[in-house]
């Protein structure tokens, strides 16, 4: 799919200013609703204090994979080199990669908290850690996936440059999910 010059919006800054501050205004509102979330978790989060050590590795990692997907798809559509397609090796070969990332990613964040409670003595059980850093990474990994590829054909449709709007939309999604999915999984394991 070759992709003609200047369908993907202009590279002039009203025209992405115009794109972009209603879309920021809206996602700072629903950033919020993660605020929120932490806010009414932090009774819990006092109790089993190594959560609280996990959630800035959780949320931030979840952006970045989501981001890392948007970018390579936004690169490959400037590039002609790119269709919606389910047939796309390409395309599966970068999901792929992303949740073979966030396997390693969210392992190593559970062994990561656990050596830091074996060390300040909030111990939580290995098994535990794992199965919550894994659950809540990949469910937010699946949802970085869907938002990135839906991020990007919807700039693309509407004709909006995505280097512009997907690494906004999809960080700030993921953060909010990401909080969200991580609190209600500690909580299910946890018993709070």
């Amino acid at each position: 799919m070759v992709v003609p010059s200047g369908s993907l919006g202009s590279w002039e800054t009203r025209s992405i200013v115009t794109n972009m501050f209603p879309l920021l205004v809206v996602l700072c509102v629903i950033v919020l609703w993660a605020g929120i979330t932490l806010e009414a978790a932090e009774e819990n989060l006092e109790e089993f204090a190594l959560l609280a050590v996990m959630v800035p590795t959780m949320v931030d990692m979840g952006g970045n994979l989501g981001a890392i997907l948007s970018s390579r798809l936004s690169t490959r559509l400037h590039l002609g080199t790119t269709e919606f397609d389910p047939r796309d090796r390409v395309l599966w070969a970068n999901i792929l990669a992303v949740m073979a990332l966030a396997v390693t990613i969210f392992t190593a964040l559970a062994i990561g908290a656990w050596l830091i409670g074996q060390v300040i003595g909030a111990a939580l059980g290995i098994v535990d850690l794992l199965i919550i850093s894994l659950i809540s990474g990949l469910s937010v990994a699946i949802i970085a996936v869907i938002f990135s590829l839906a991020a990007t054909y919807g700039s693309y449709r509407l004709g909006i440059d995505p280097d512009d709007t997907t690494i906004p939309v999809v960080t700030n999604v993921v953060d909010v999910f990401g909080m969200v999915i991580f609190i209600g999984v500690s909580g299910a394991v946890l018993g709070f």
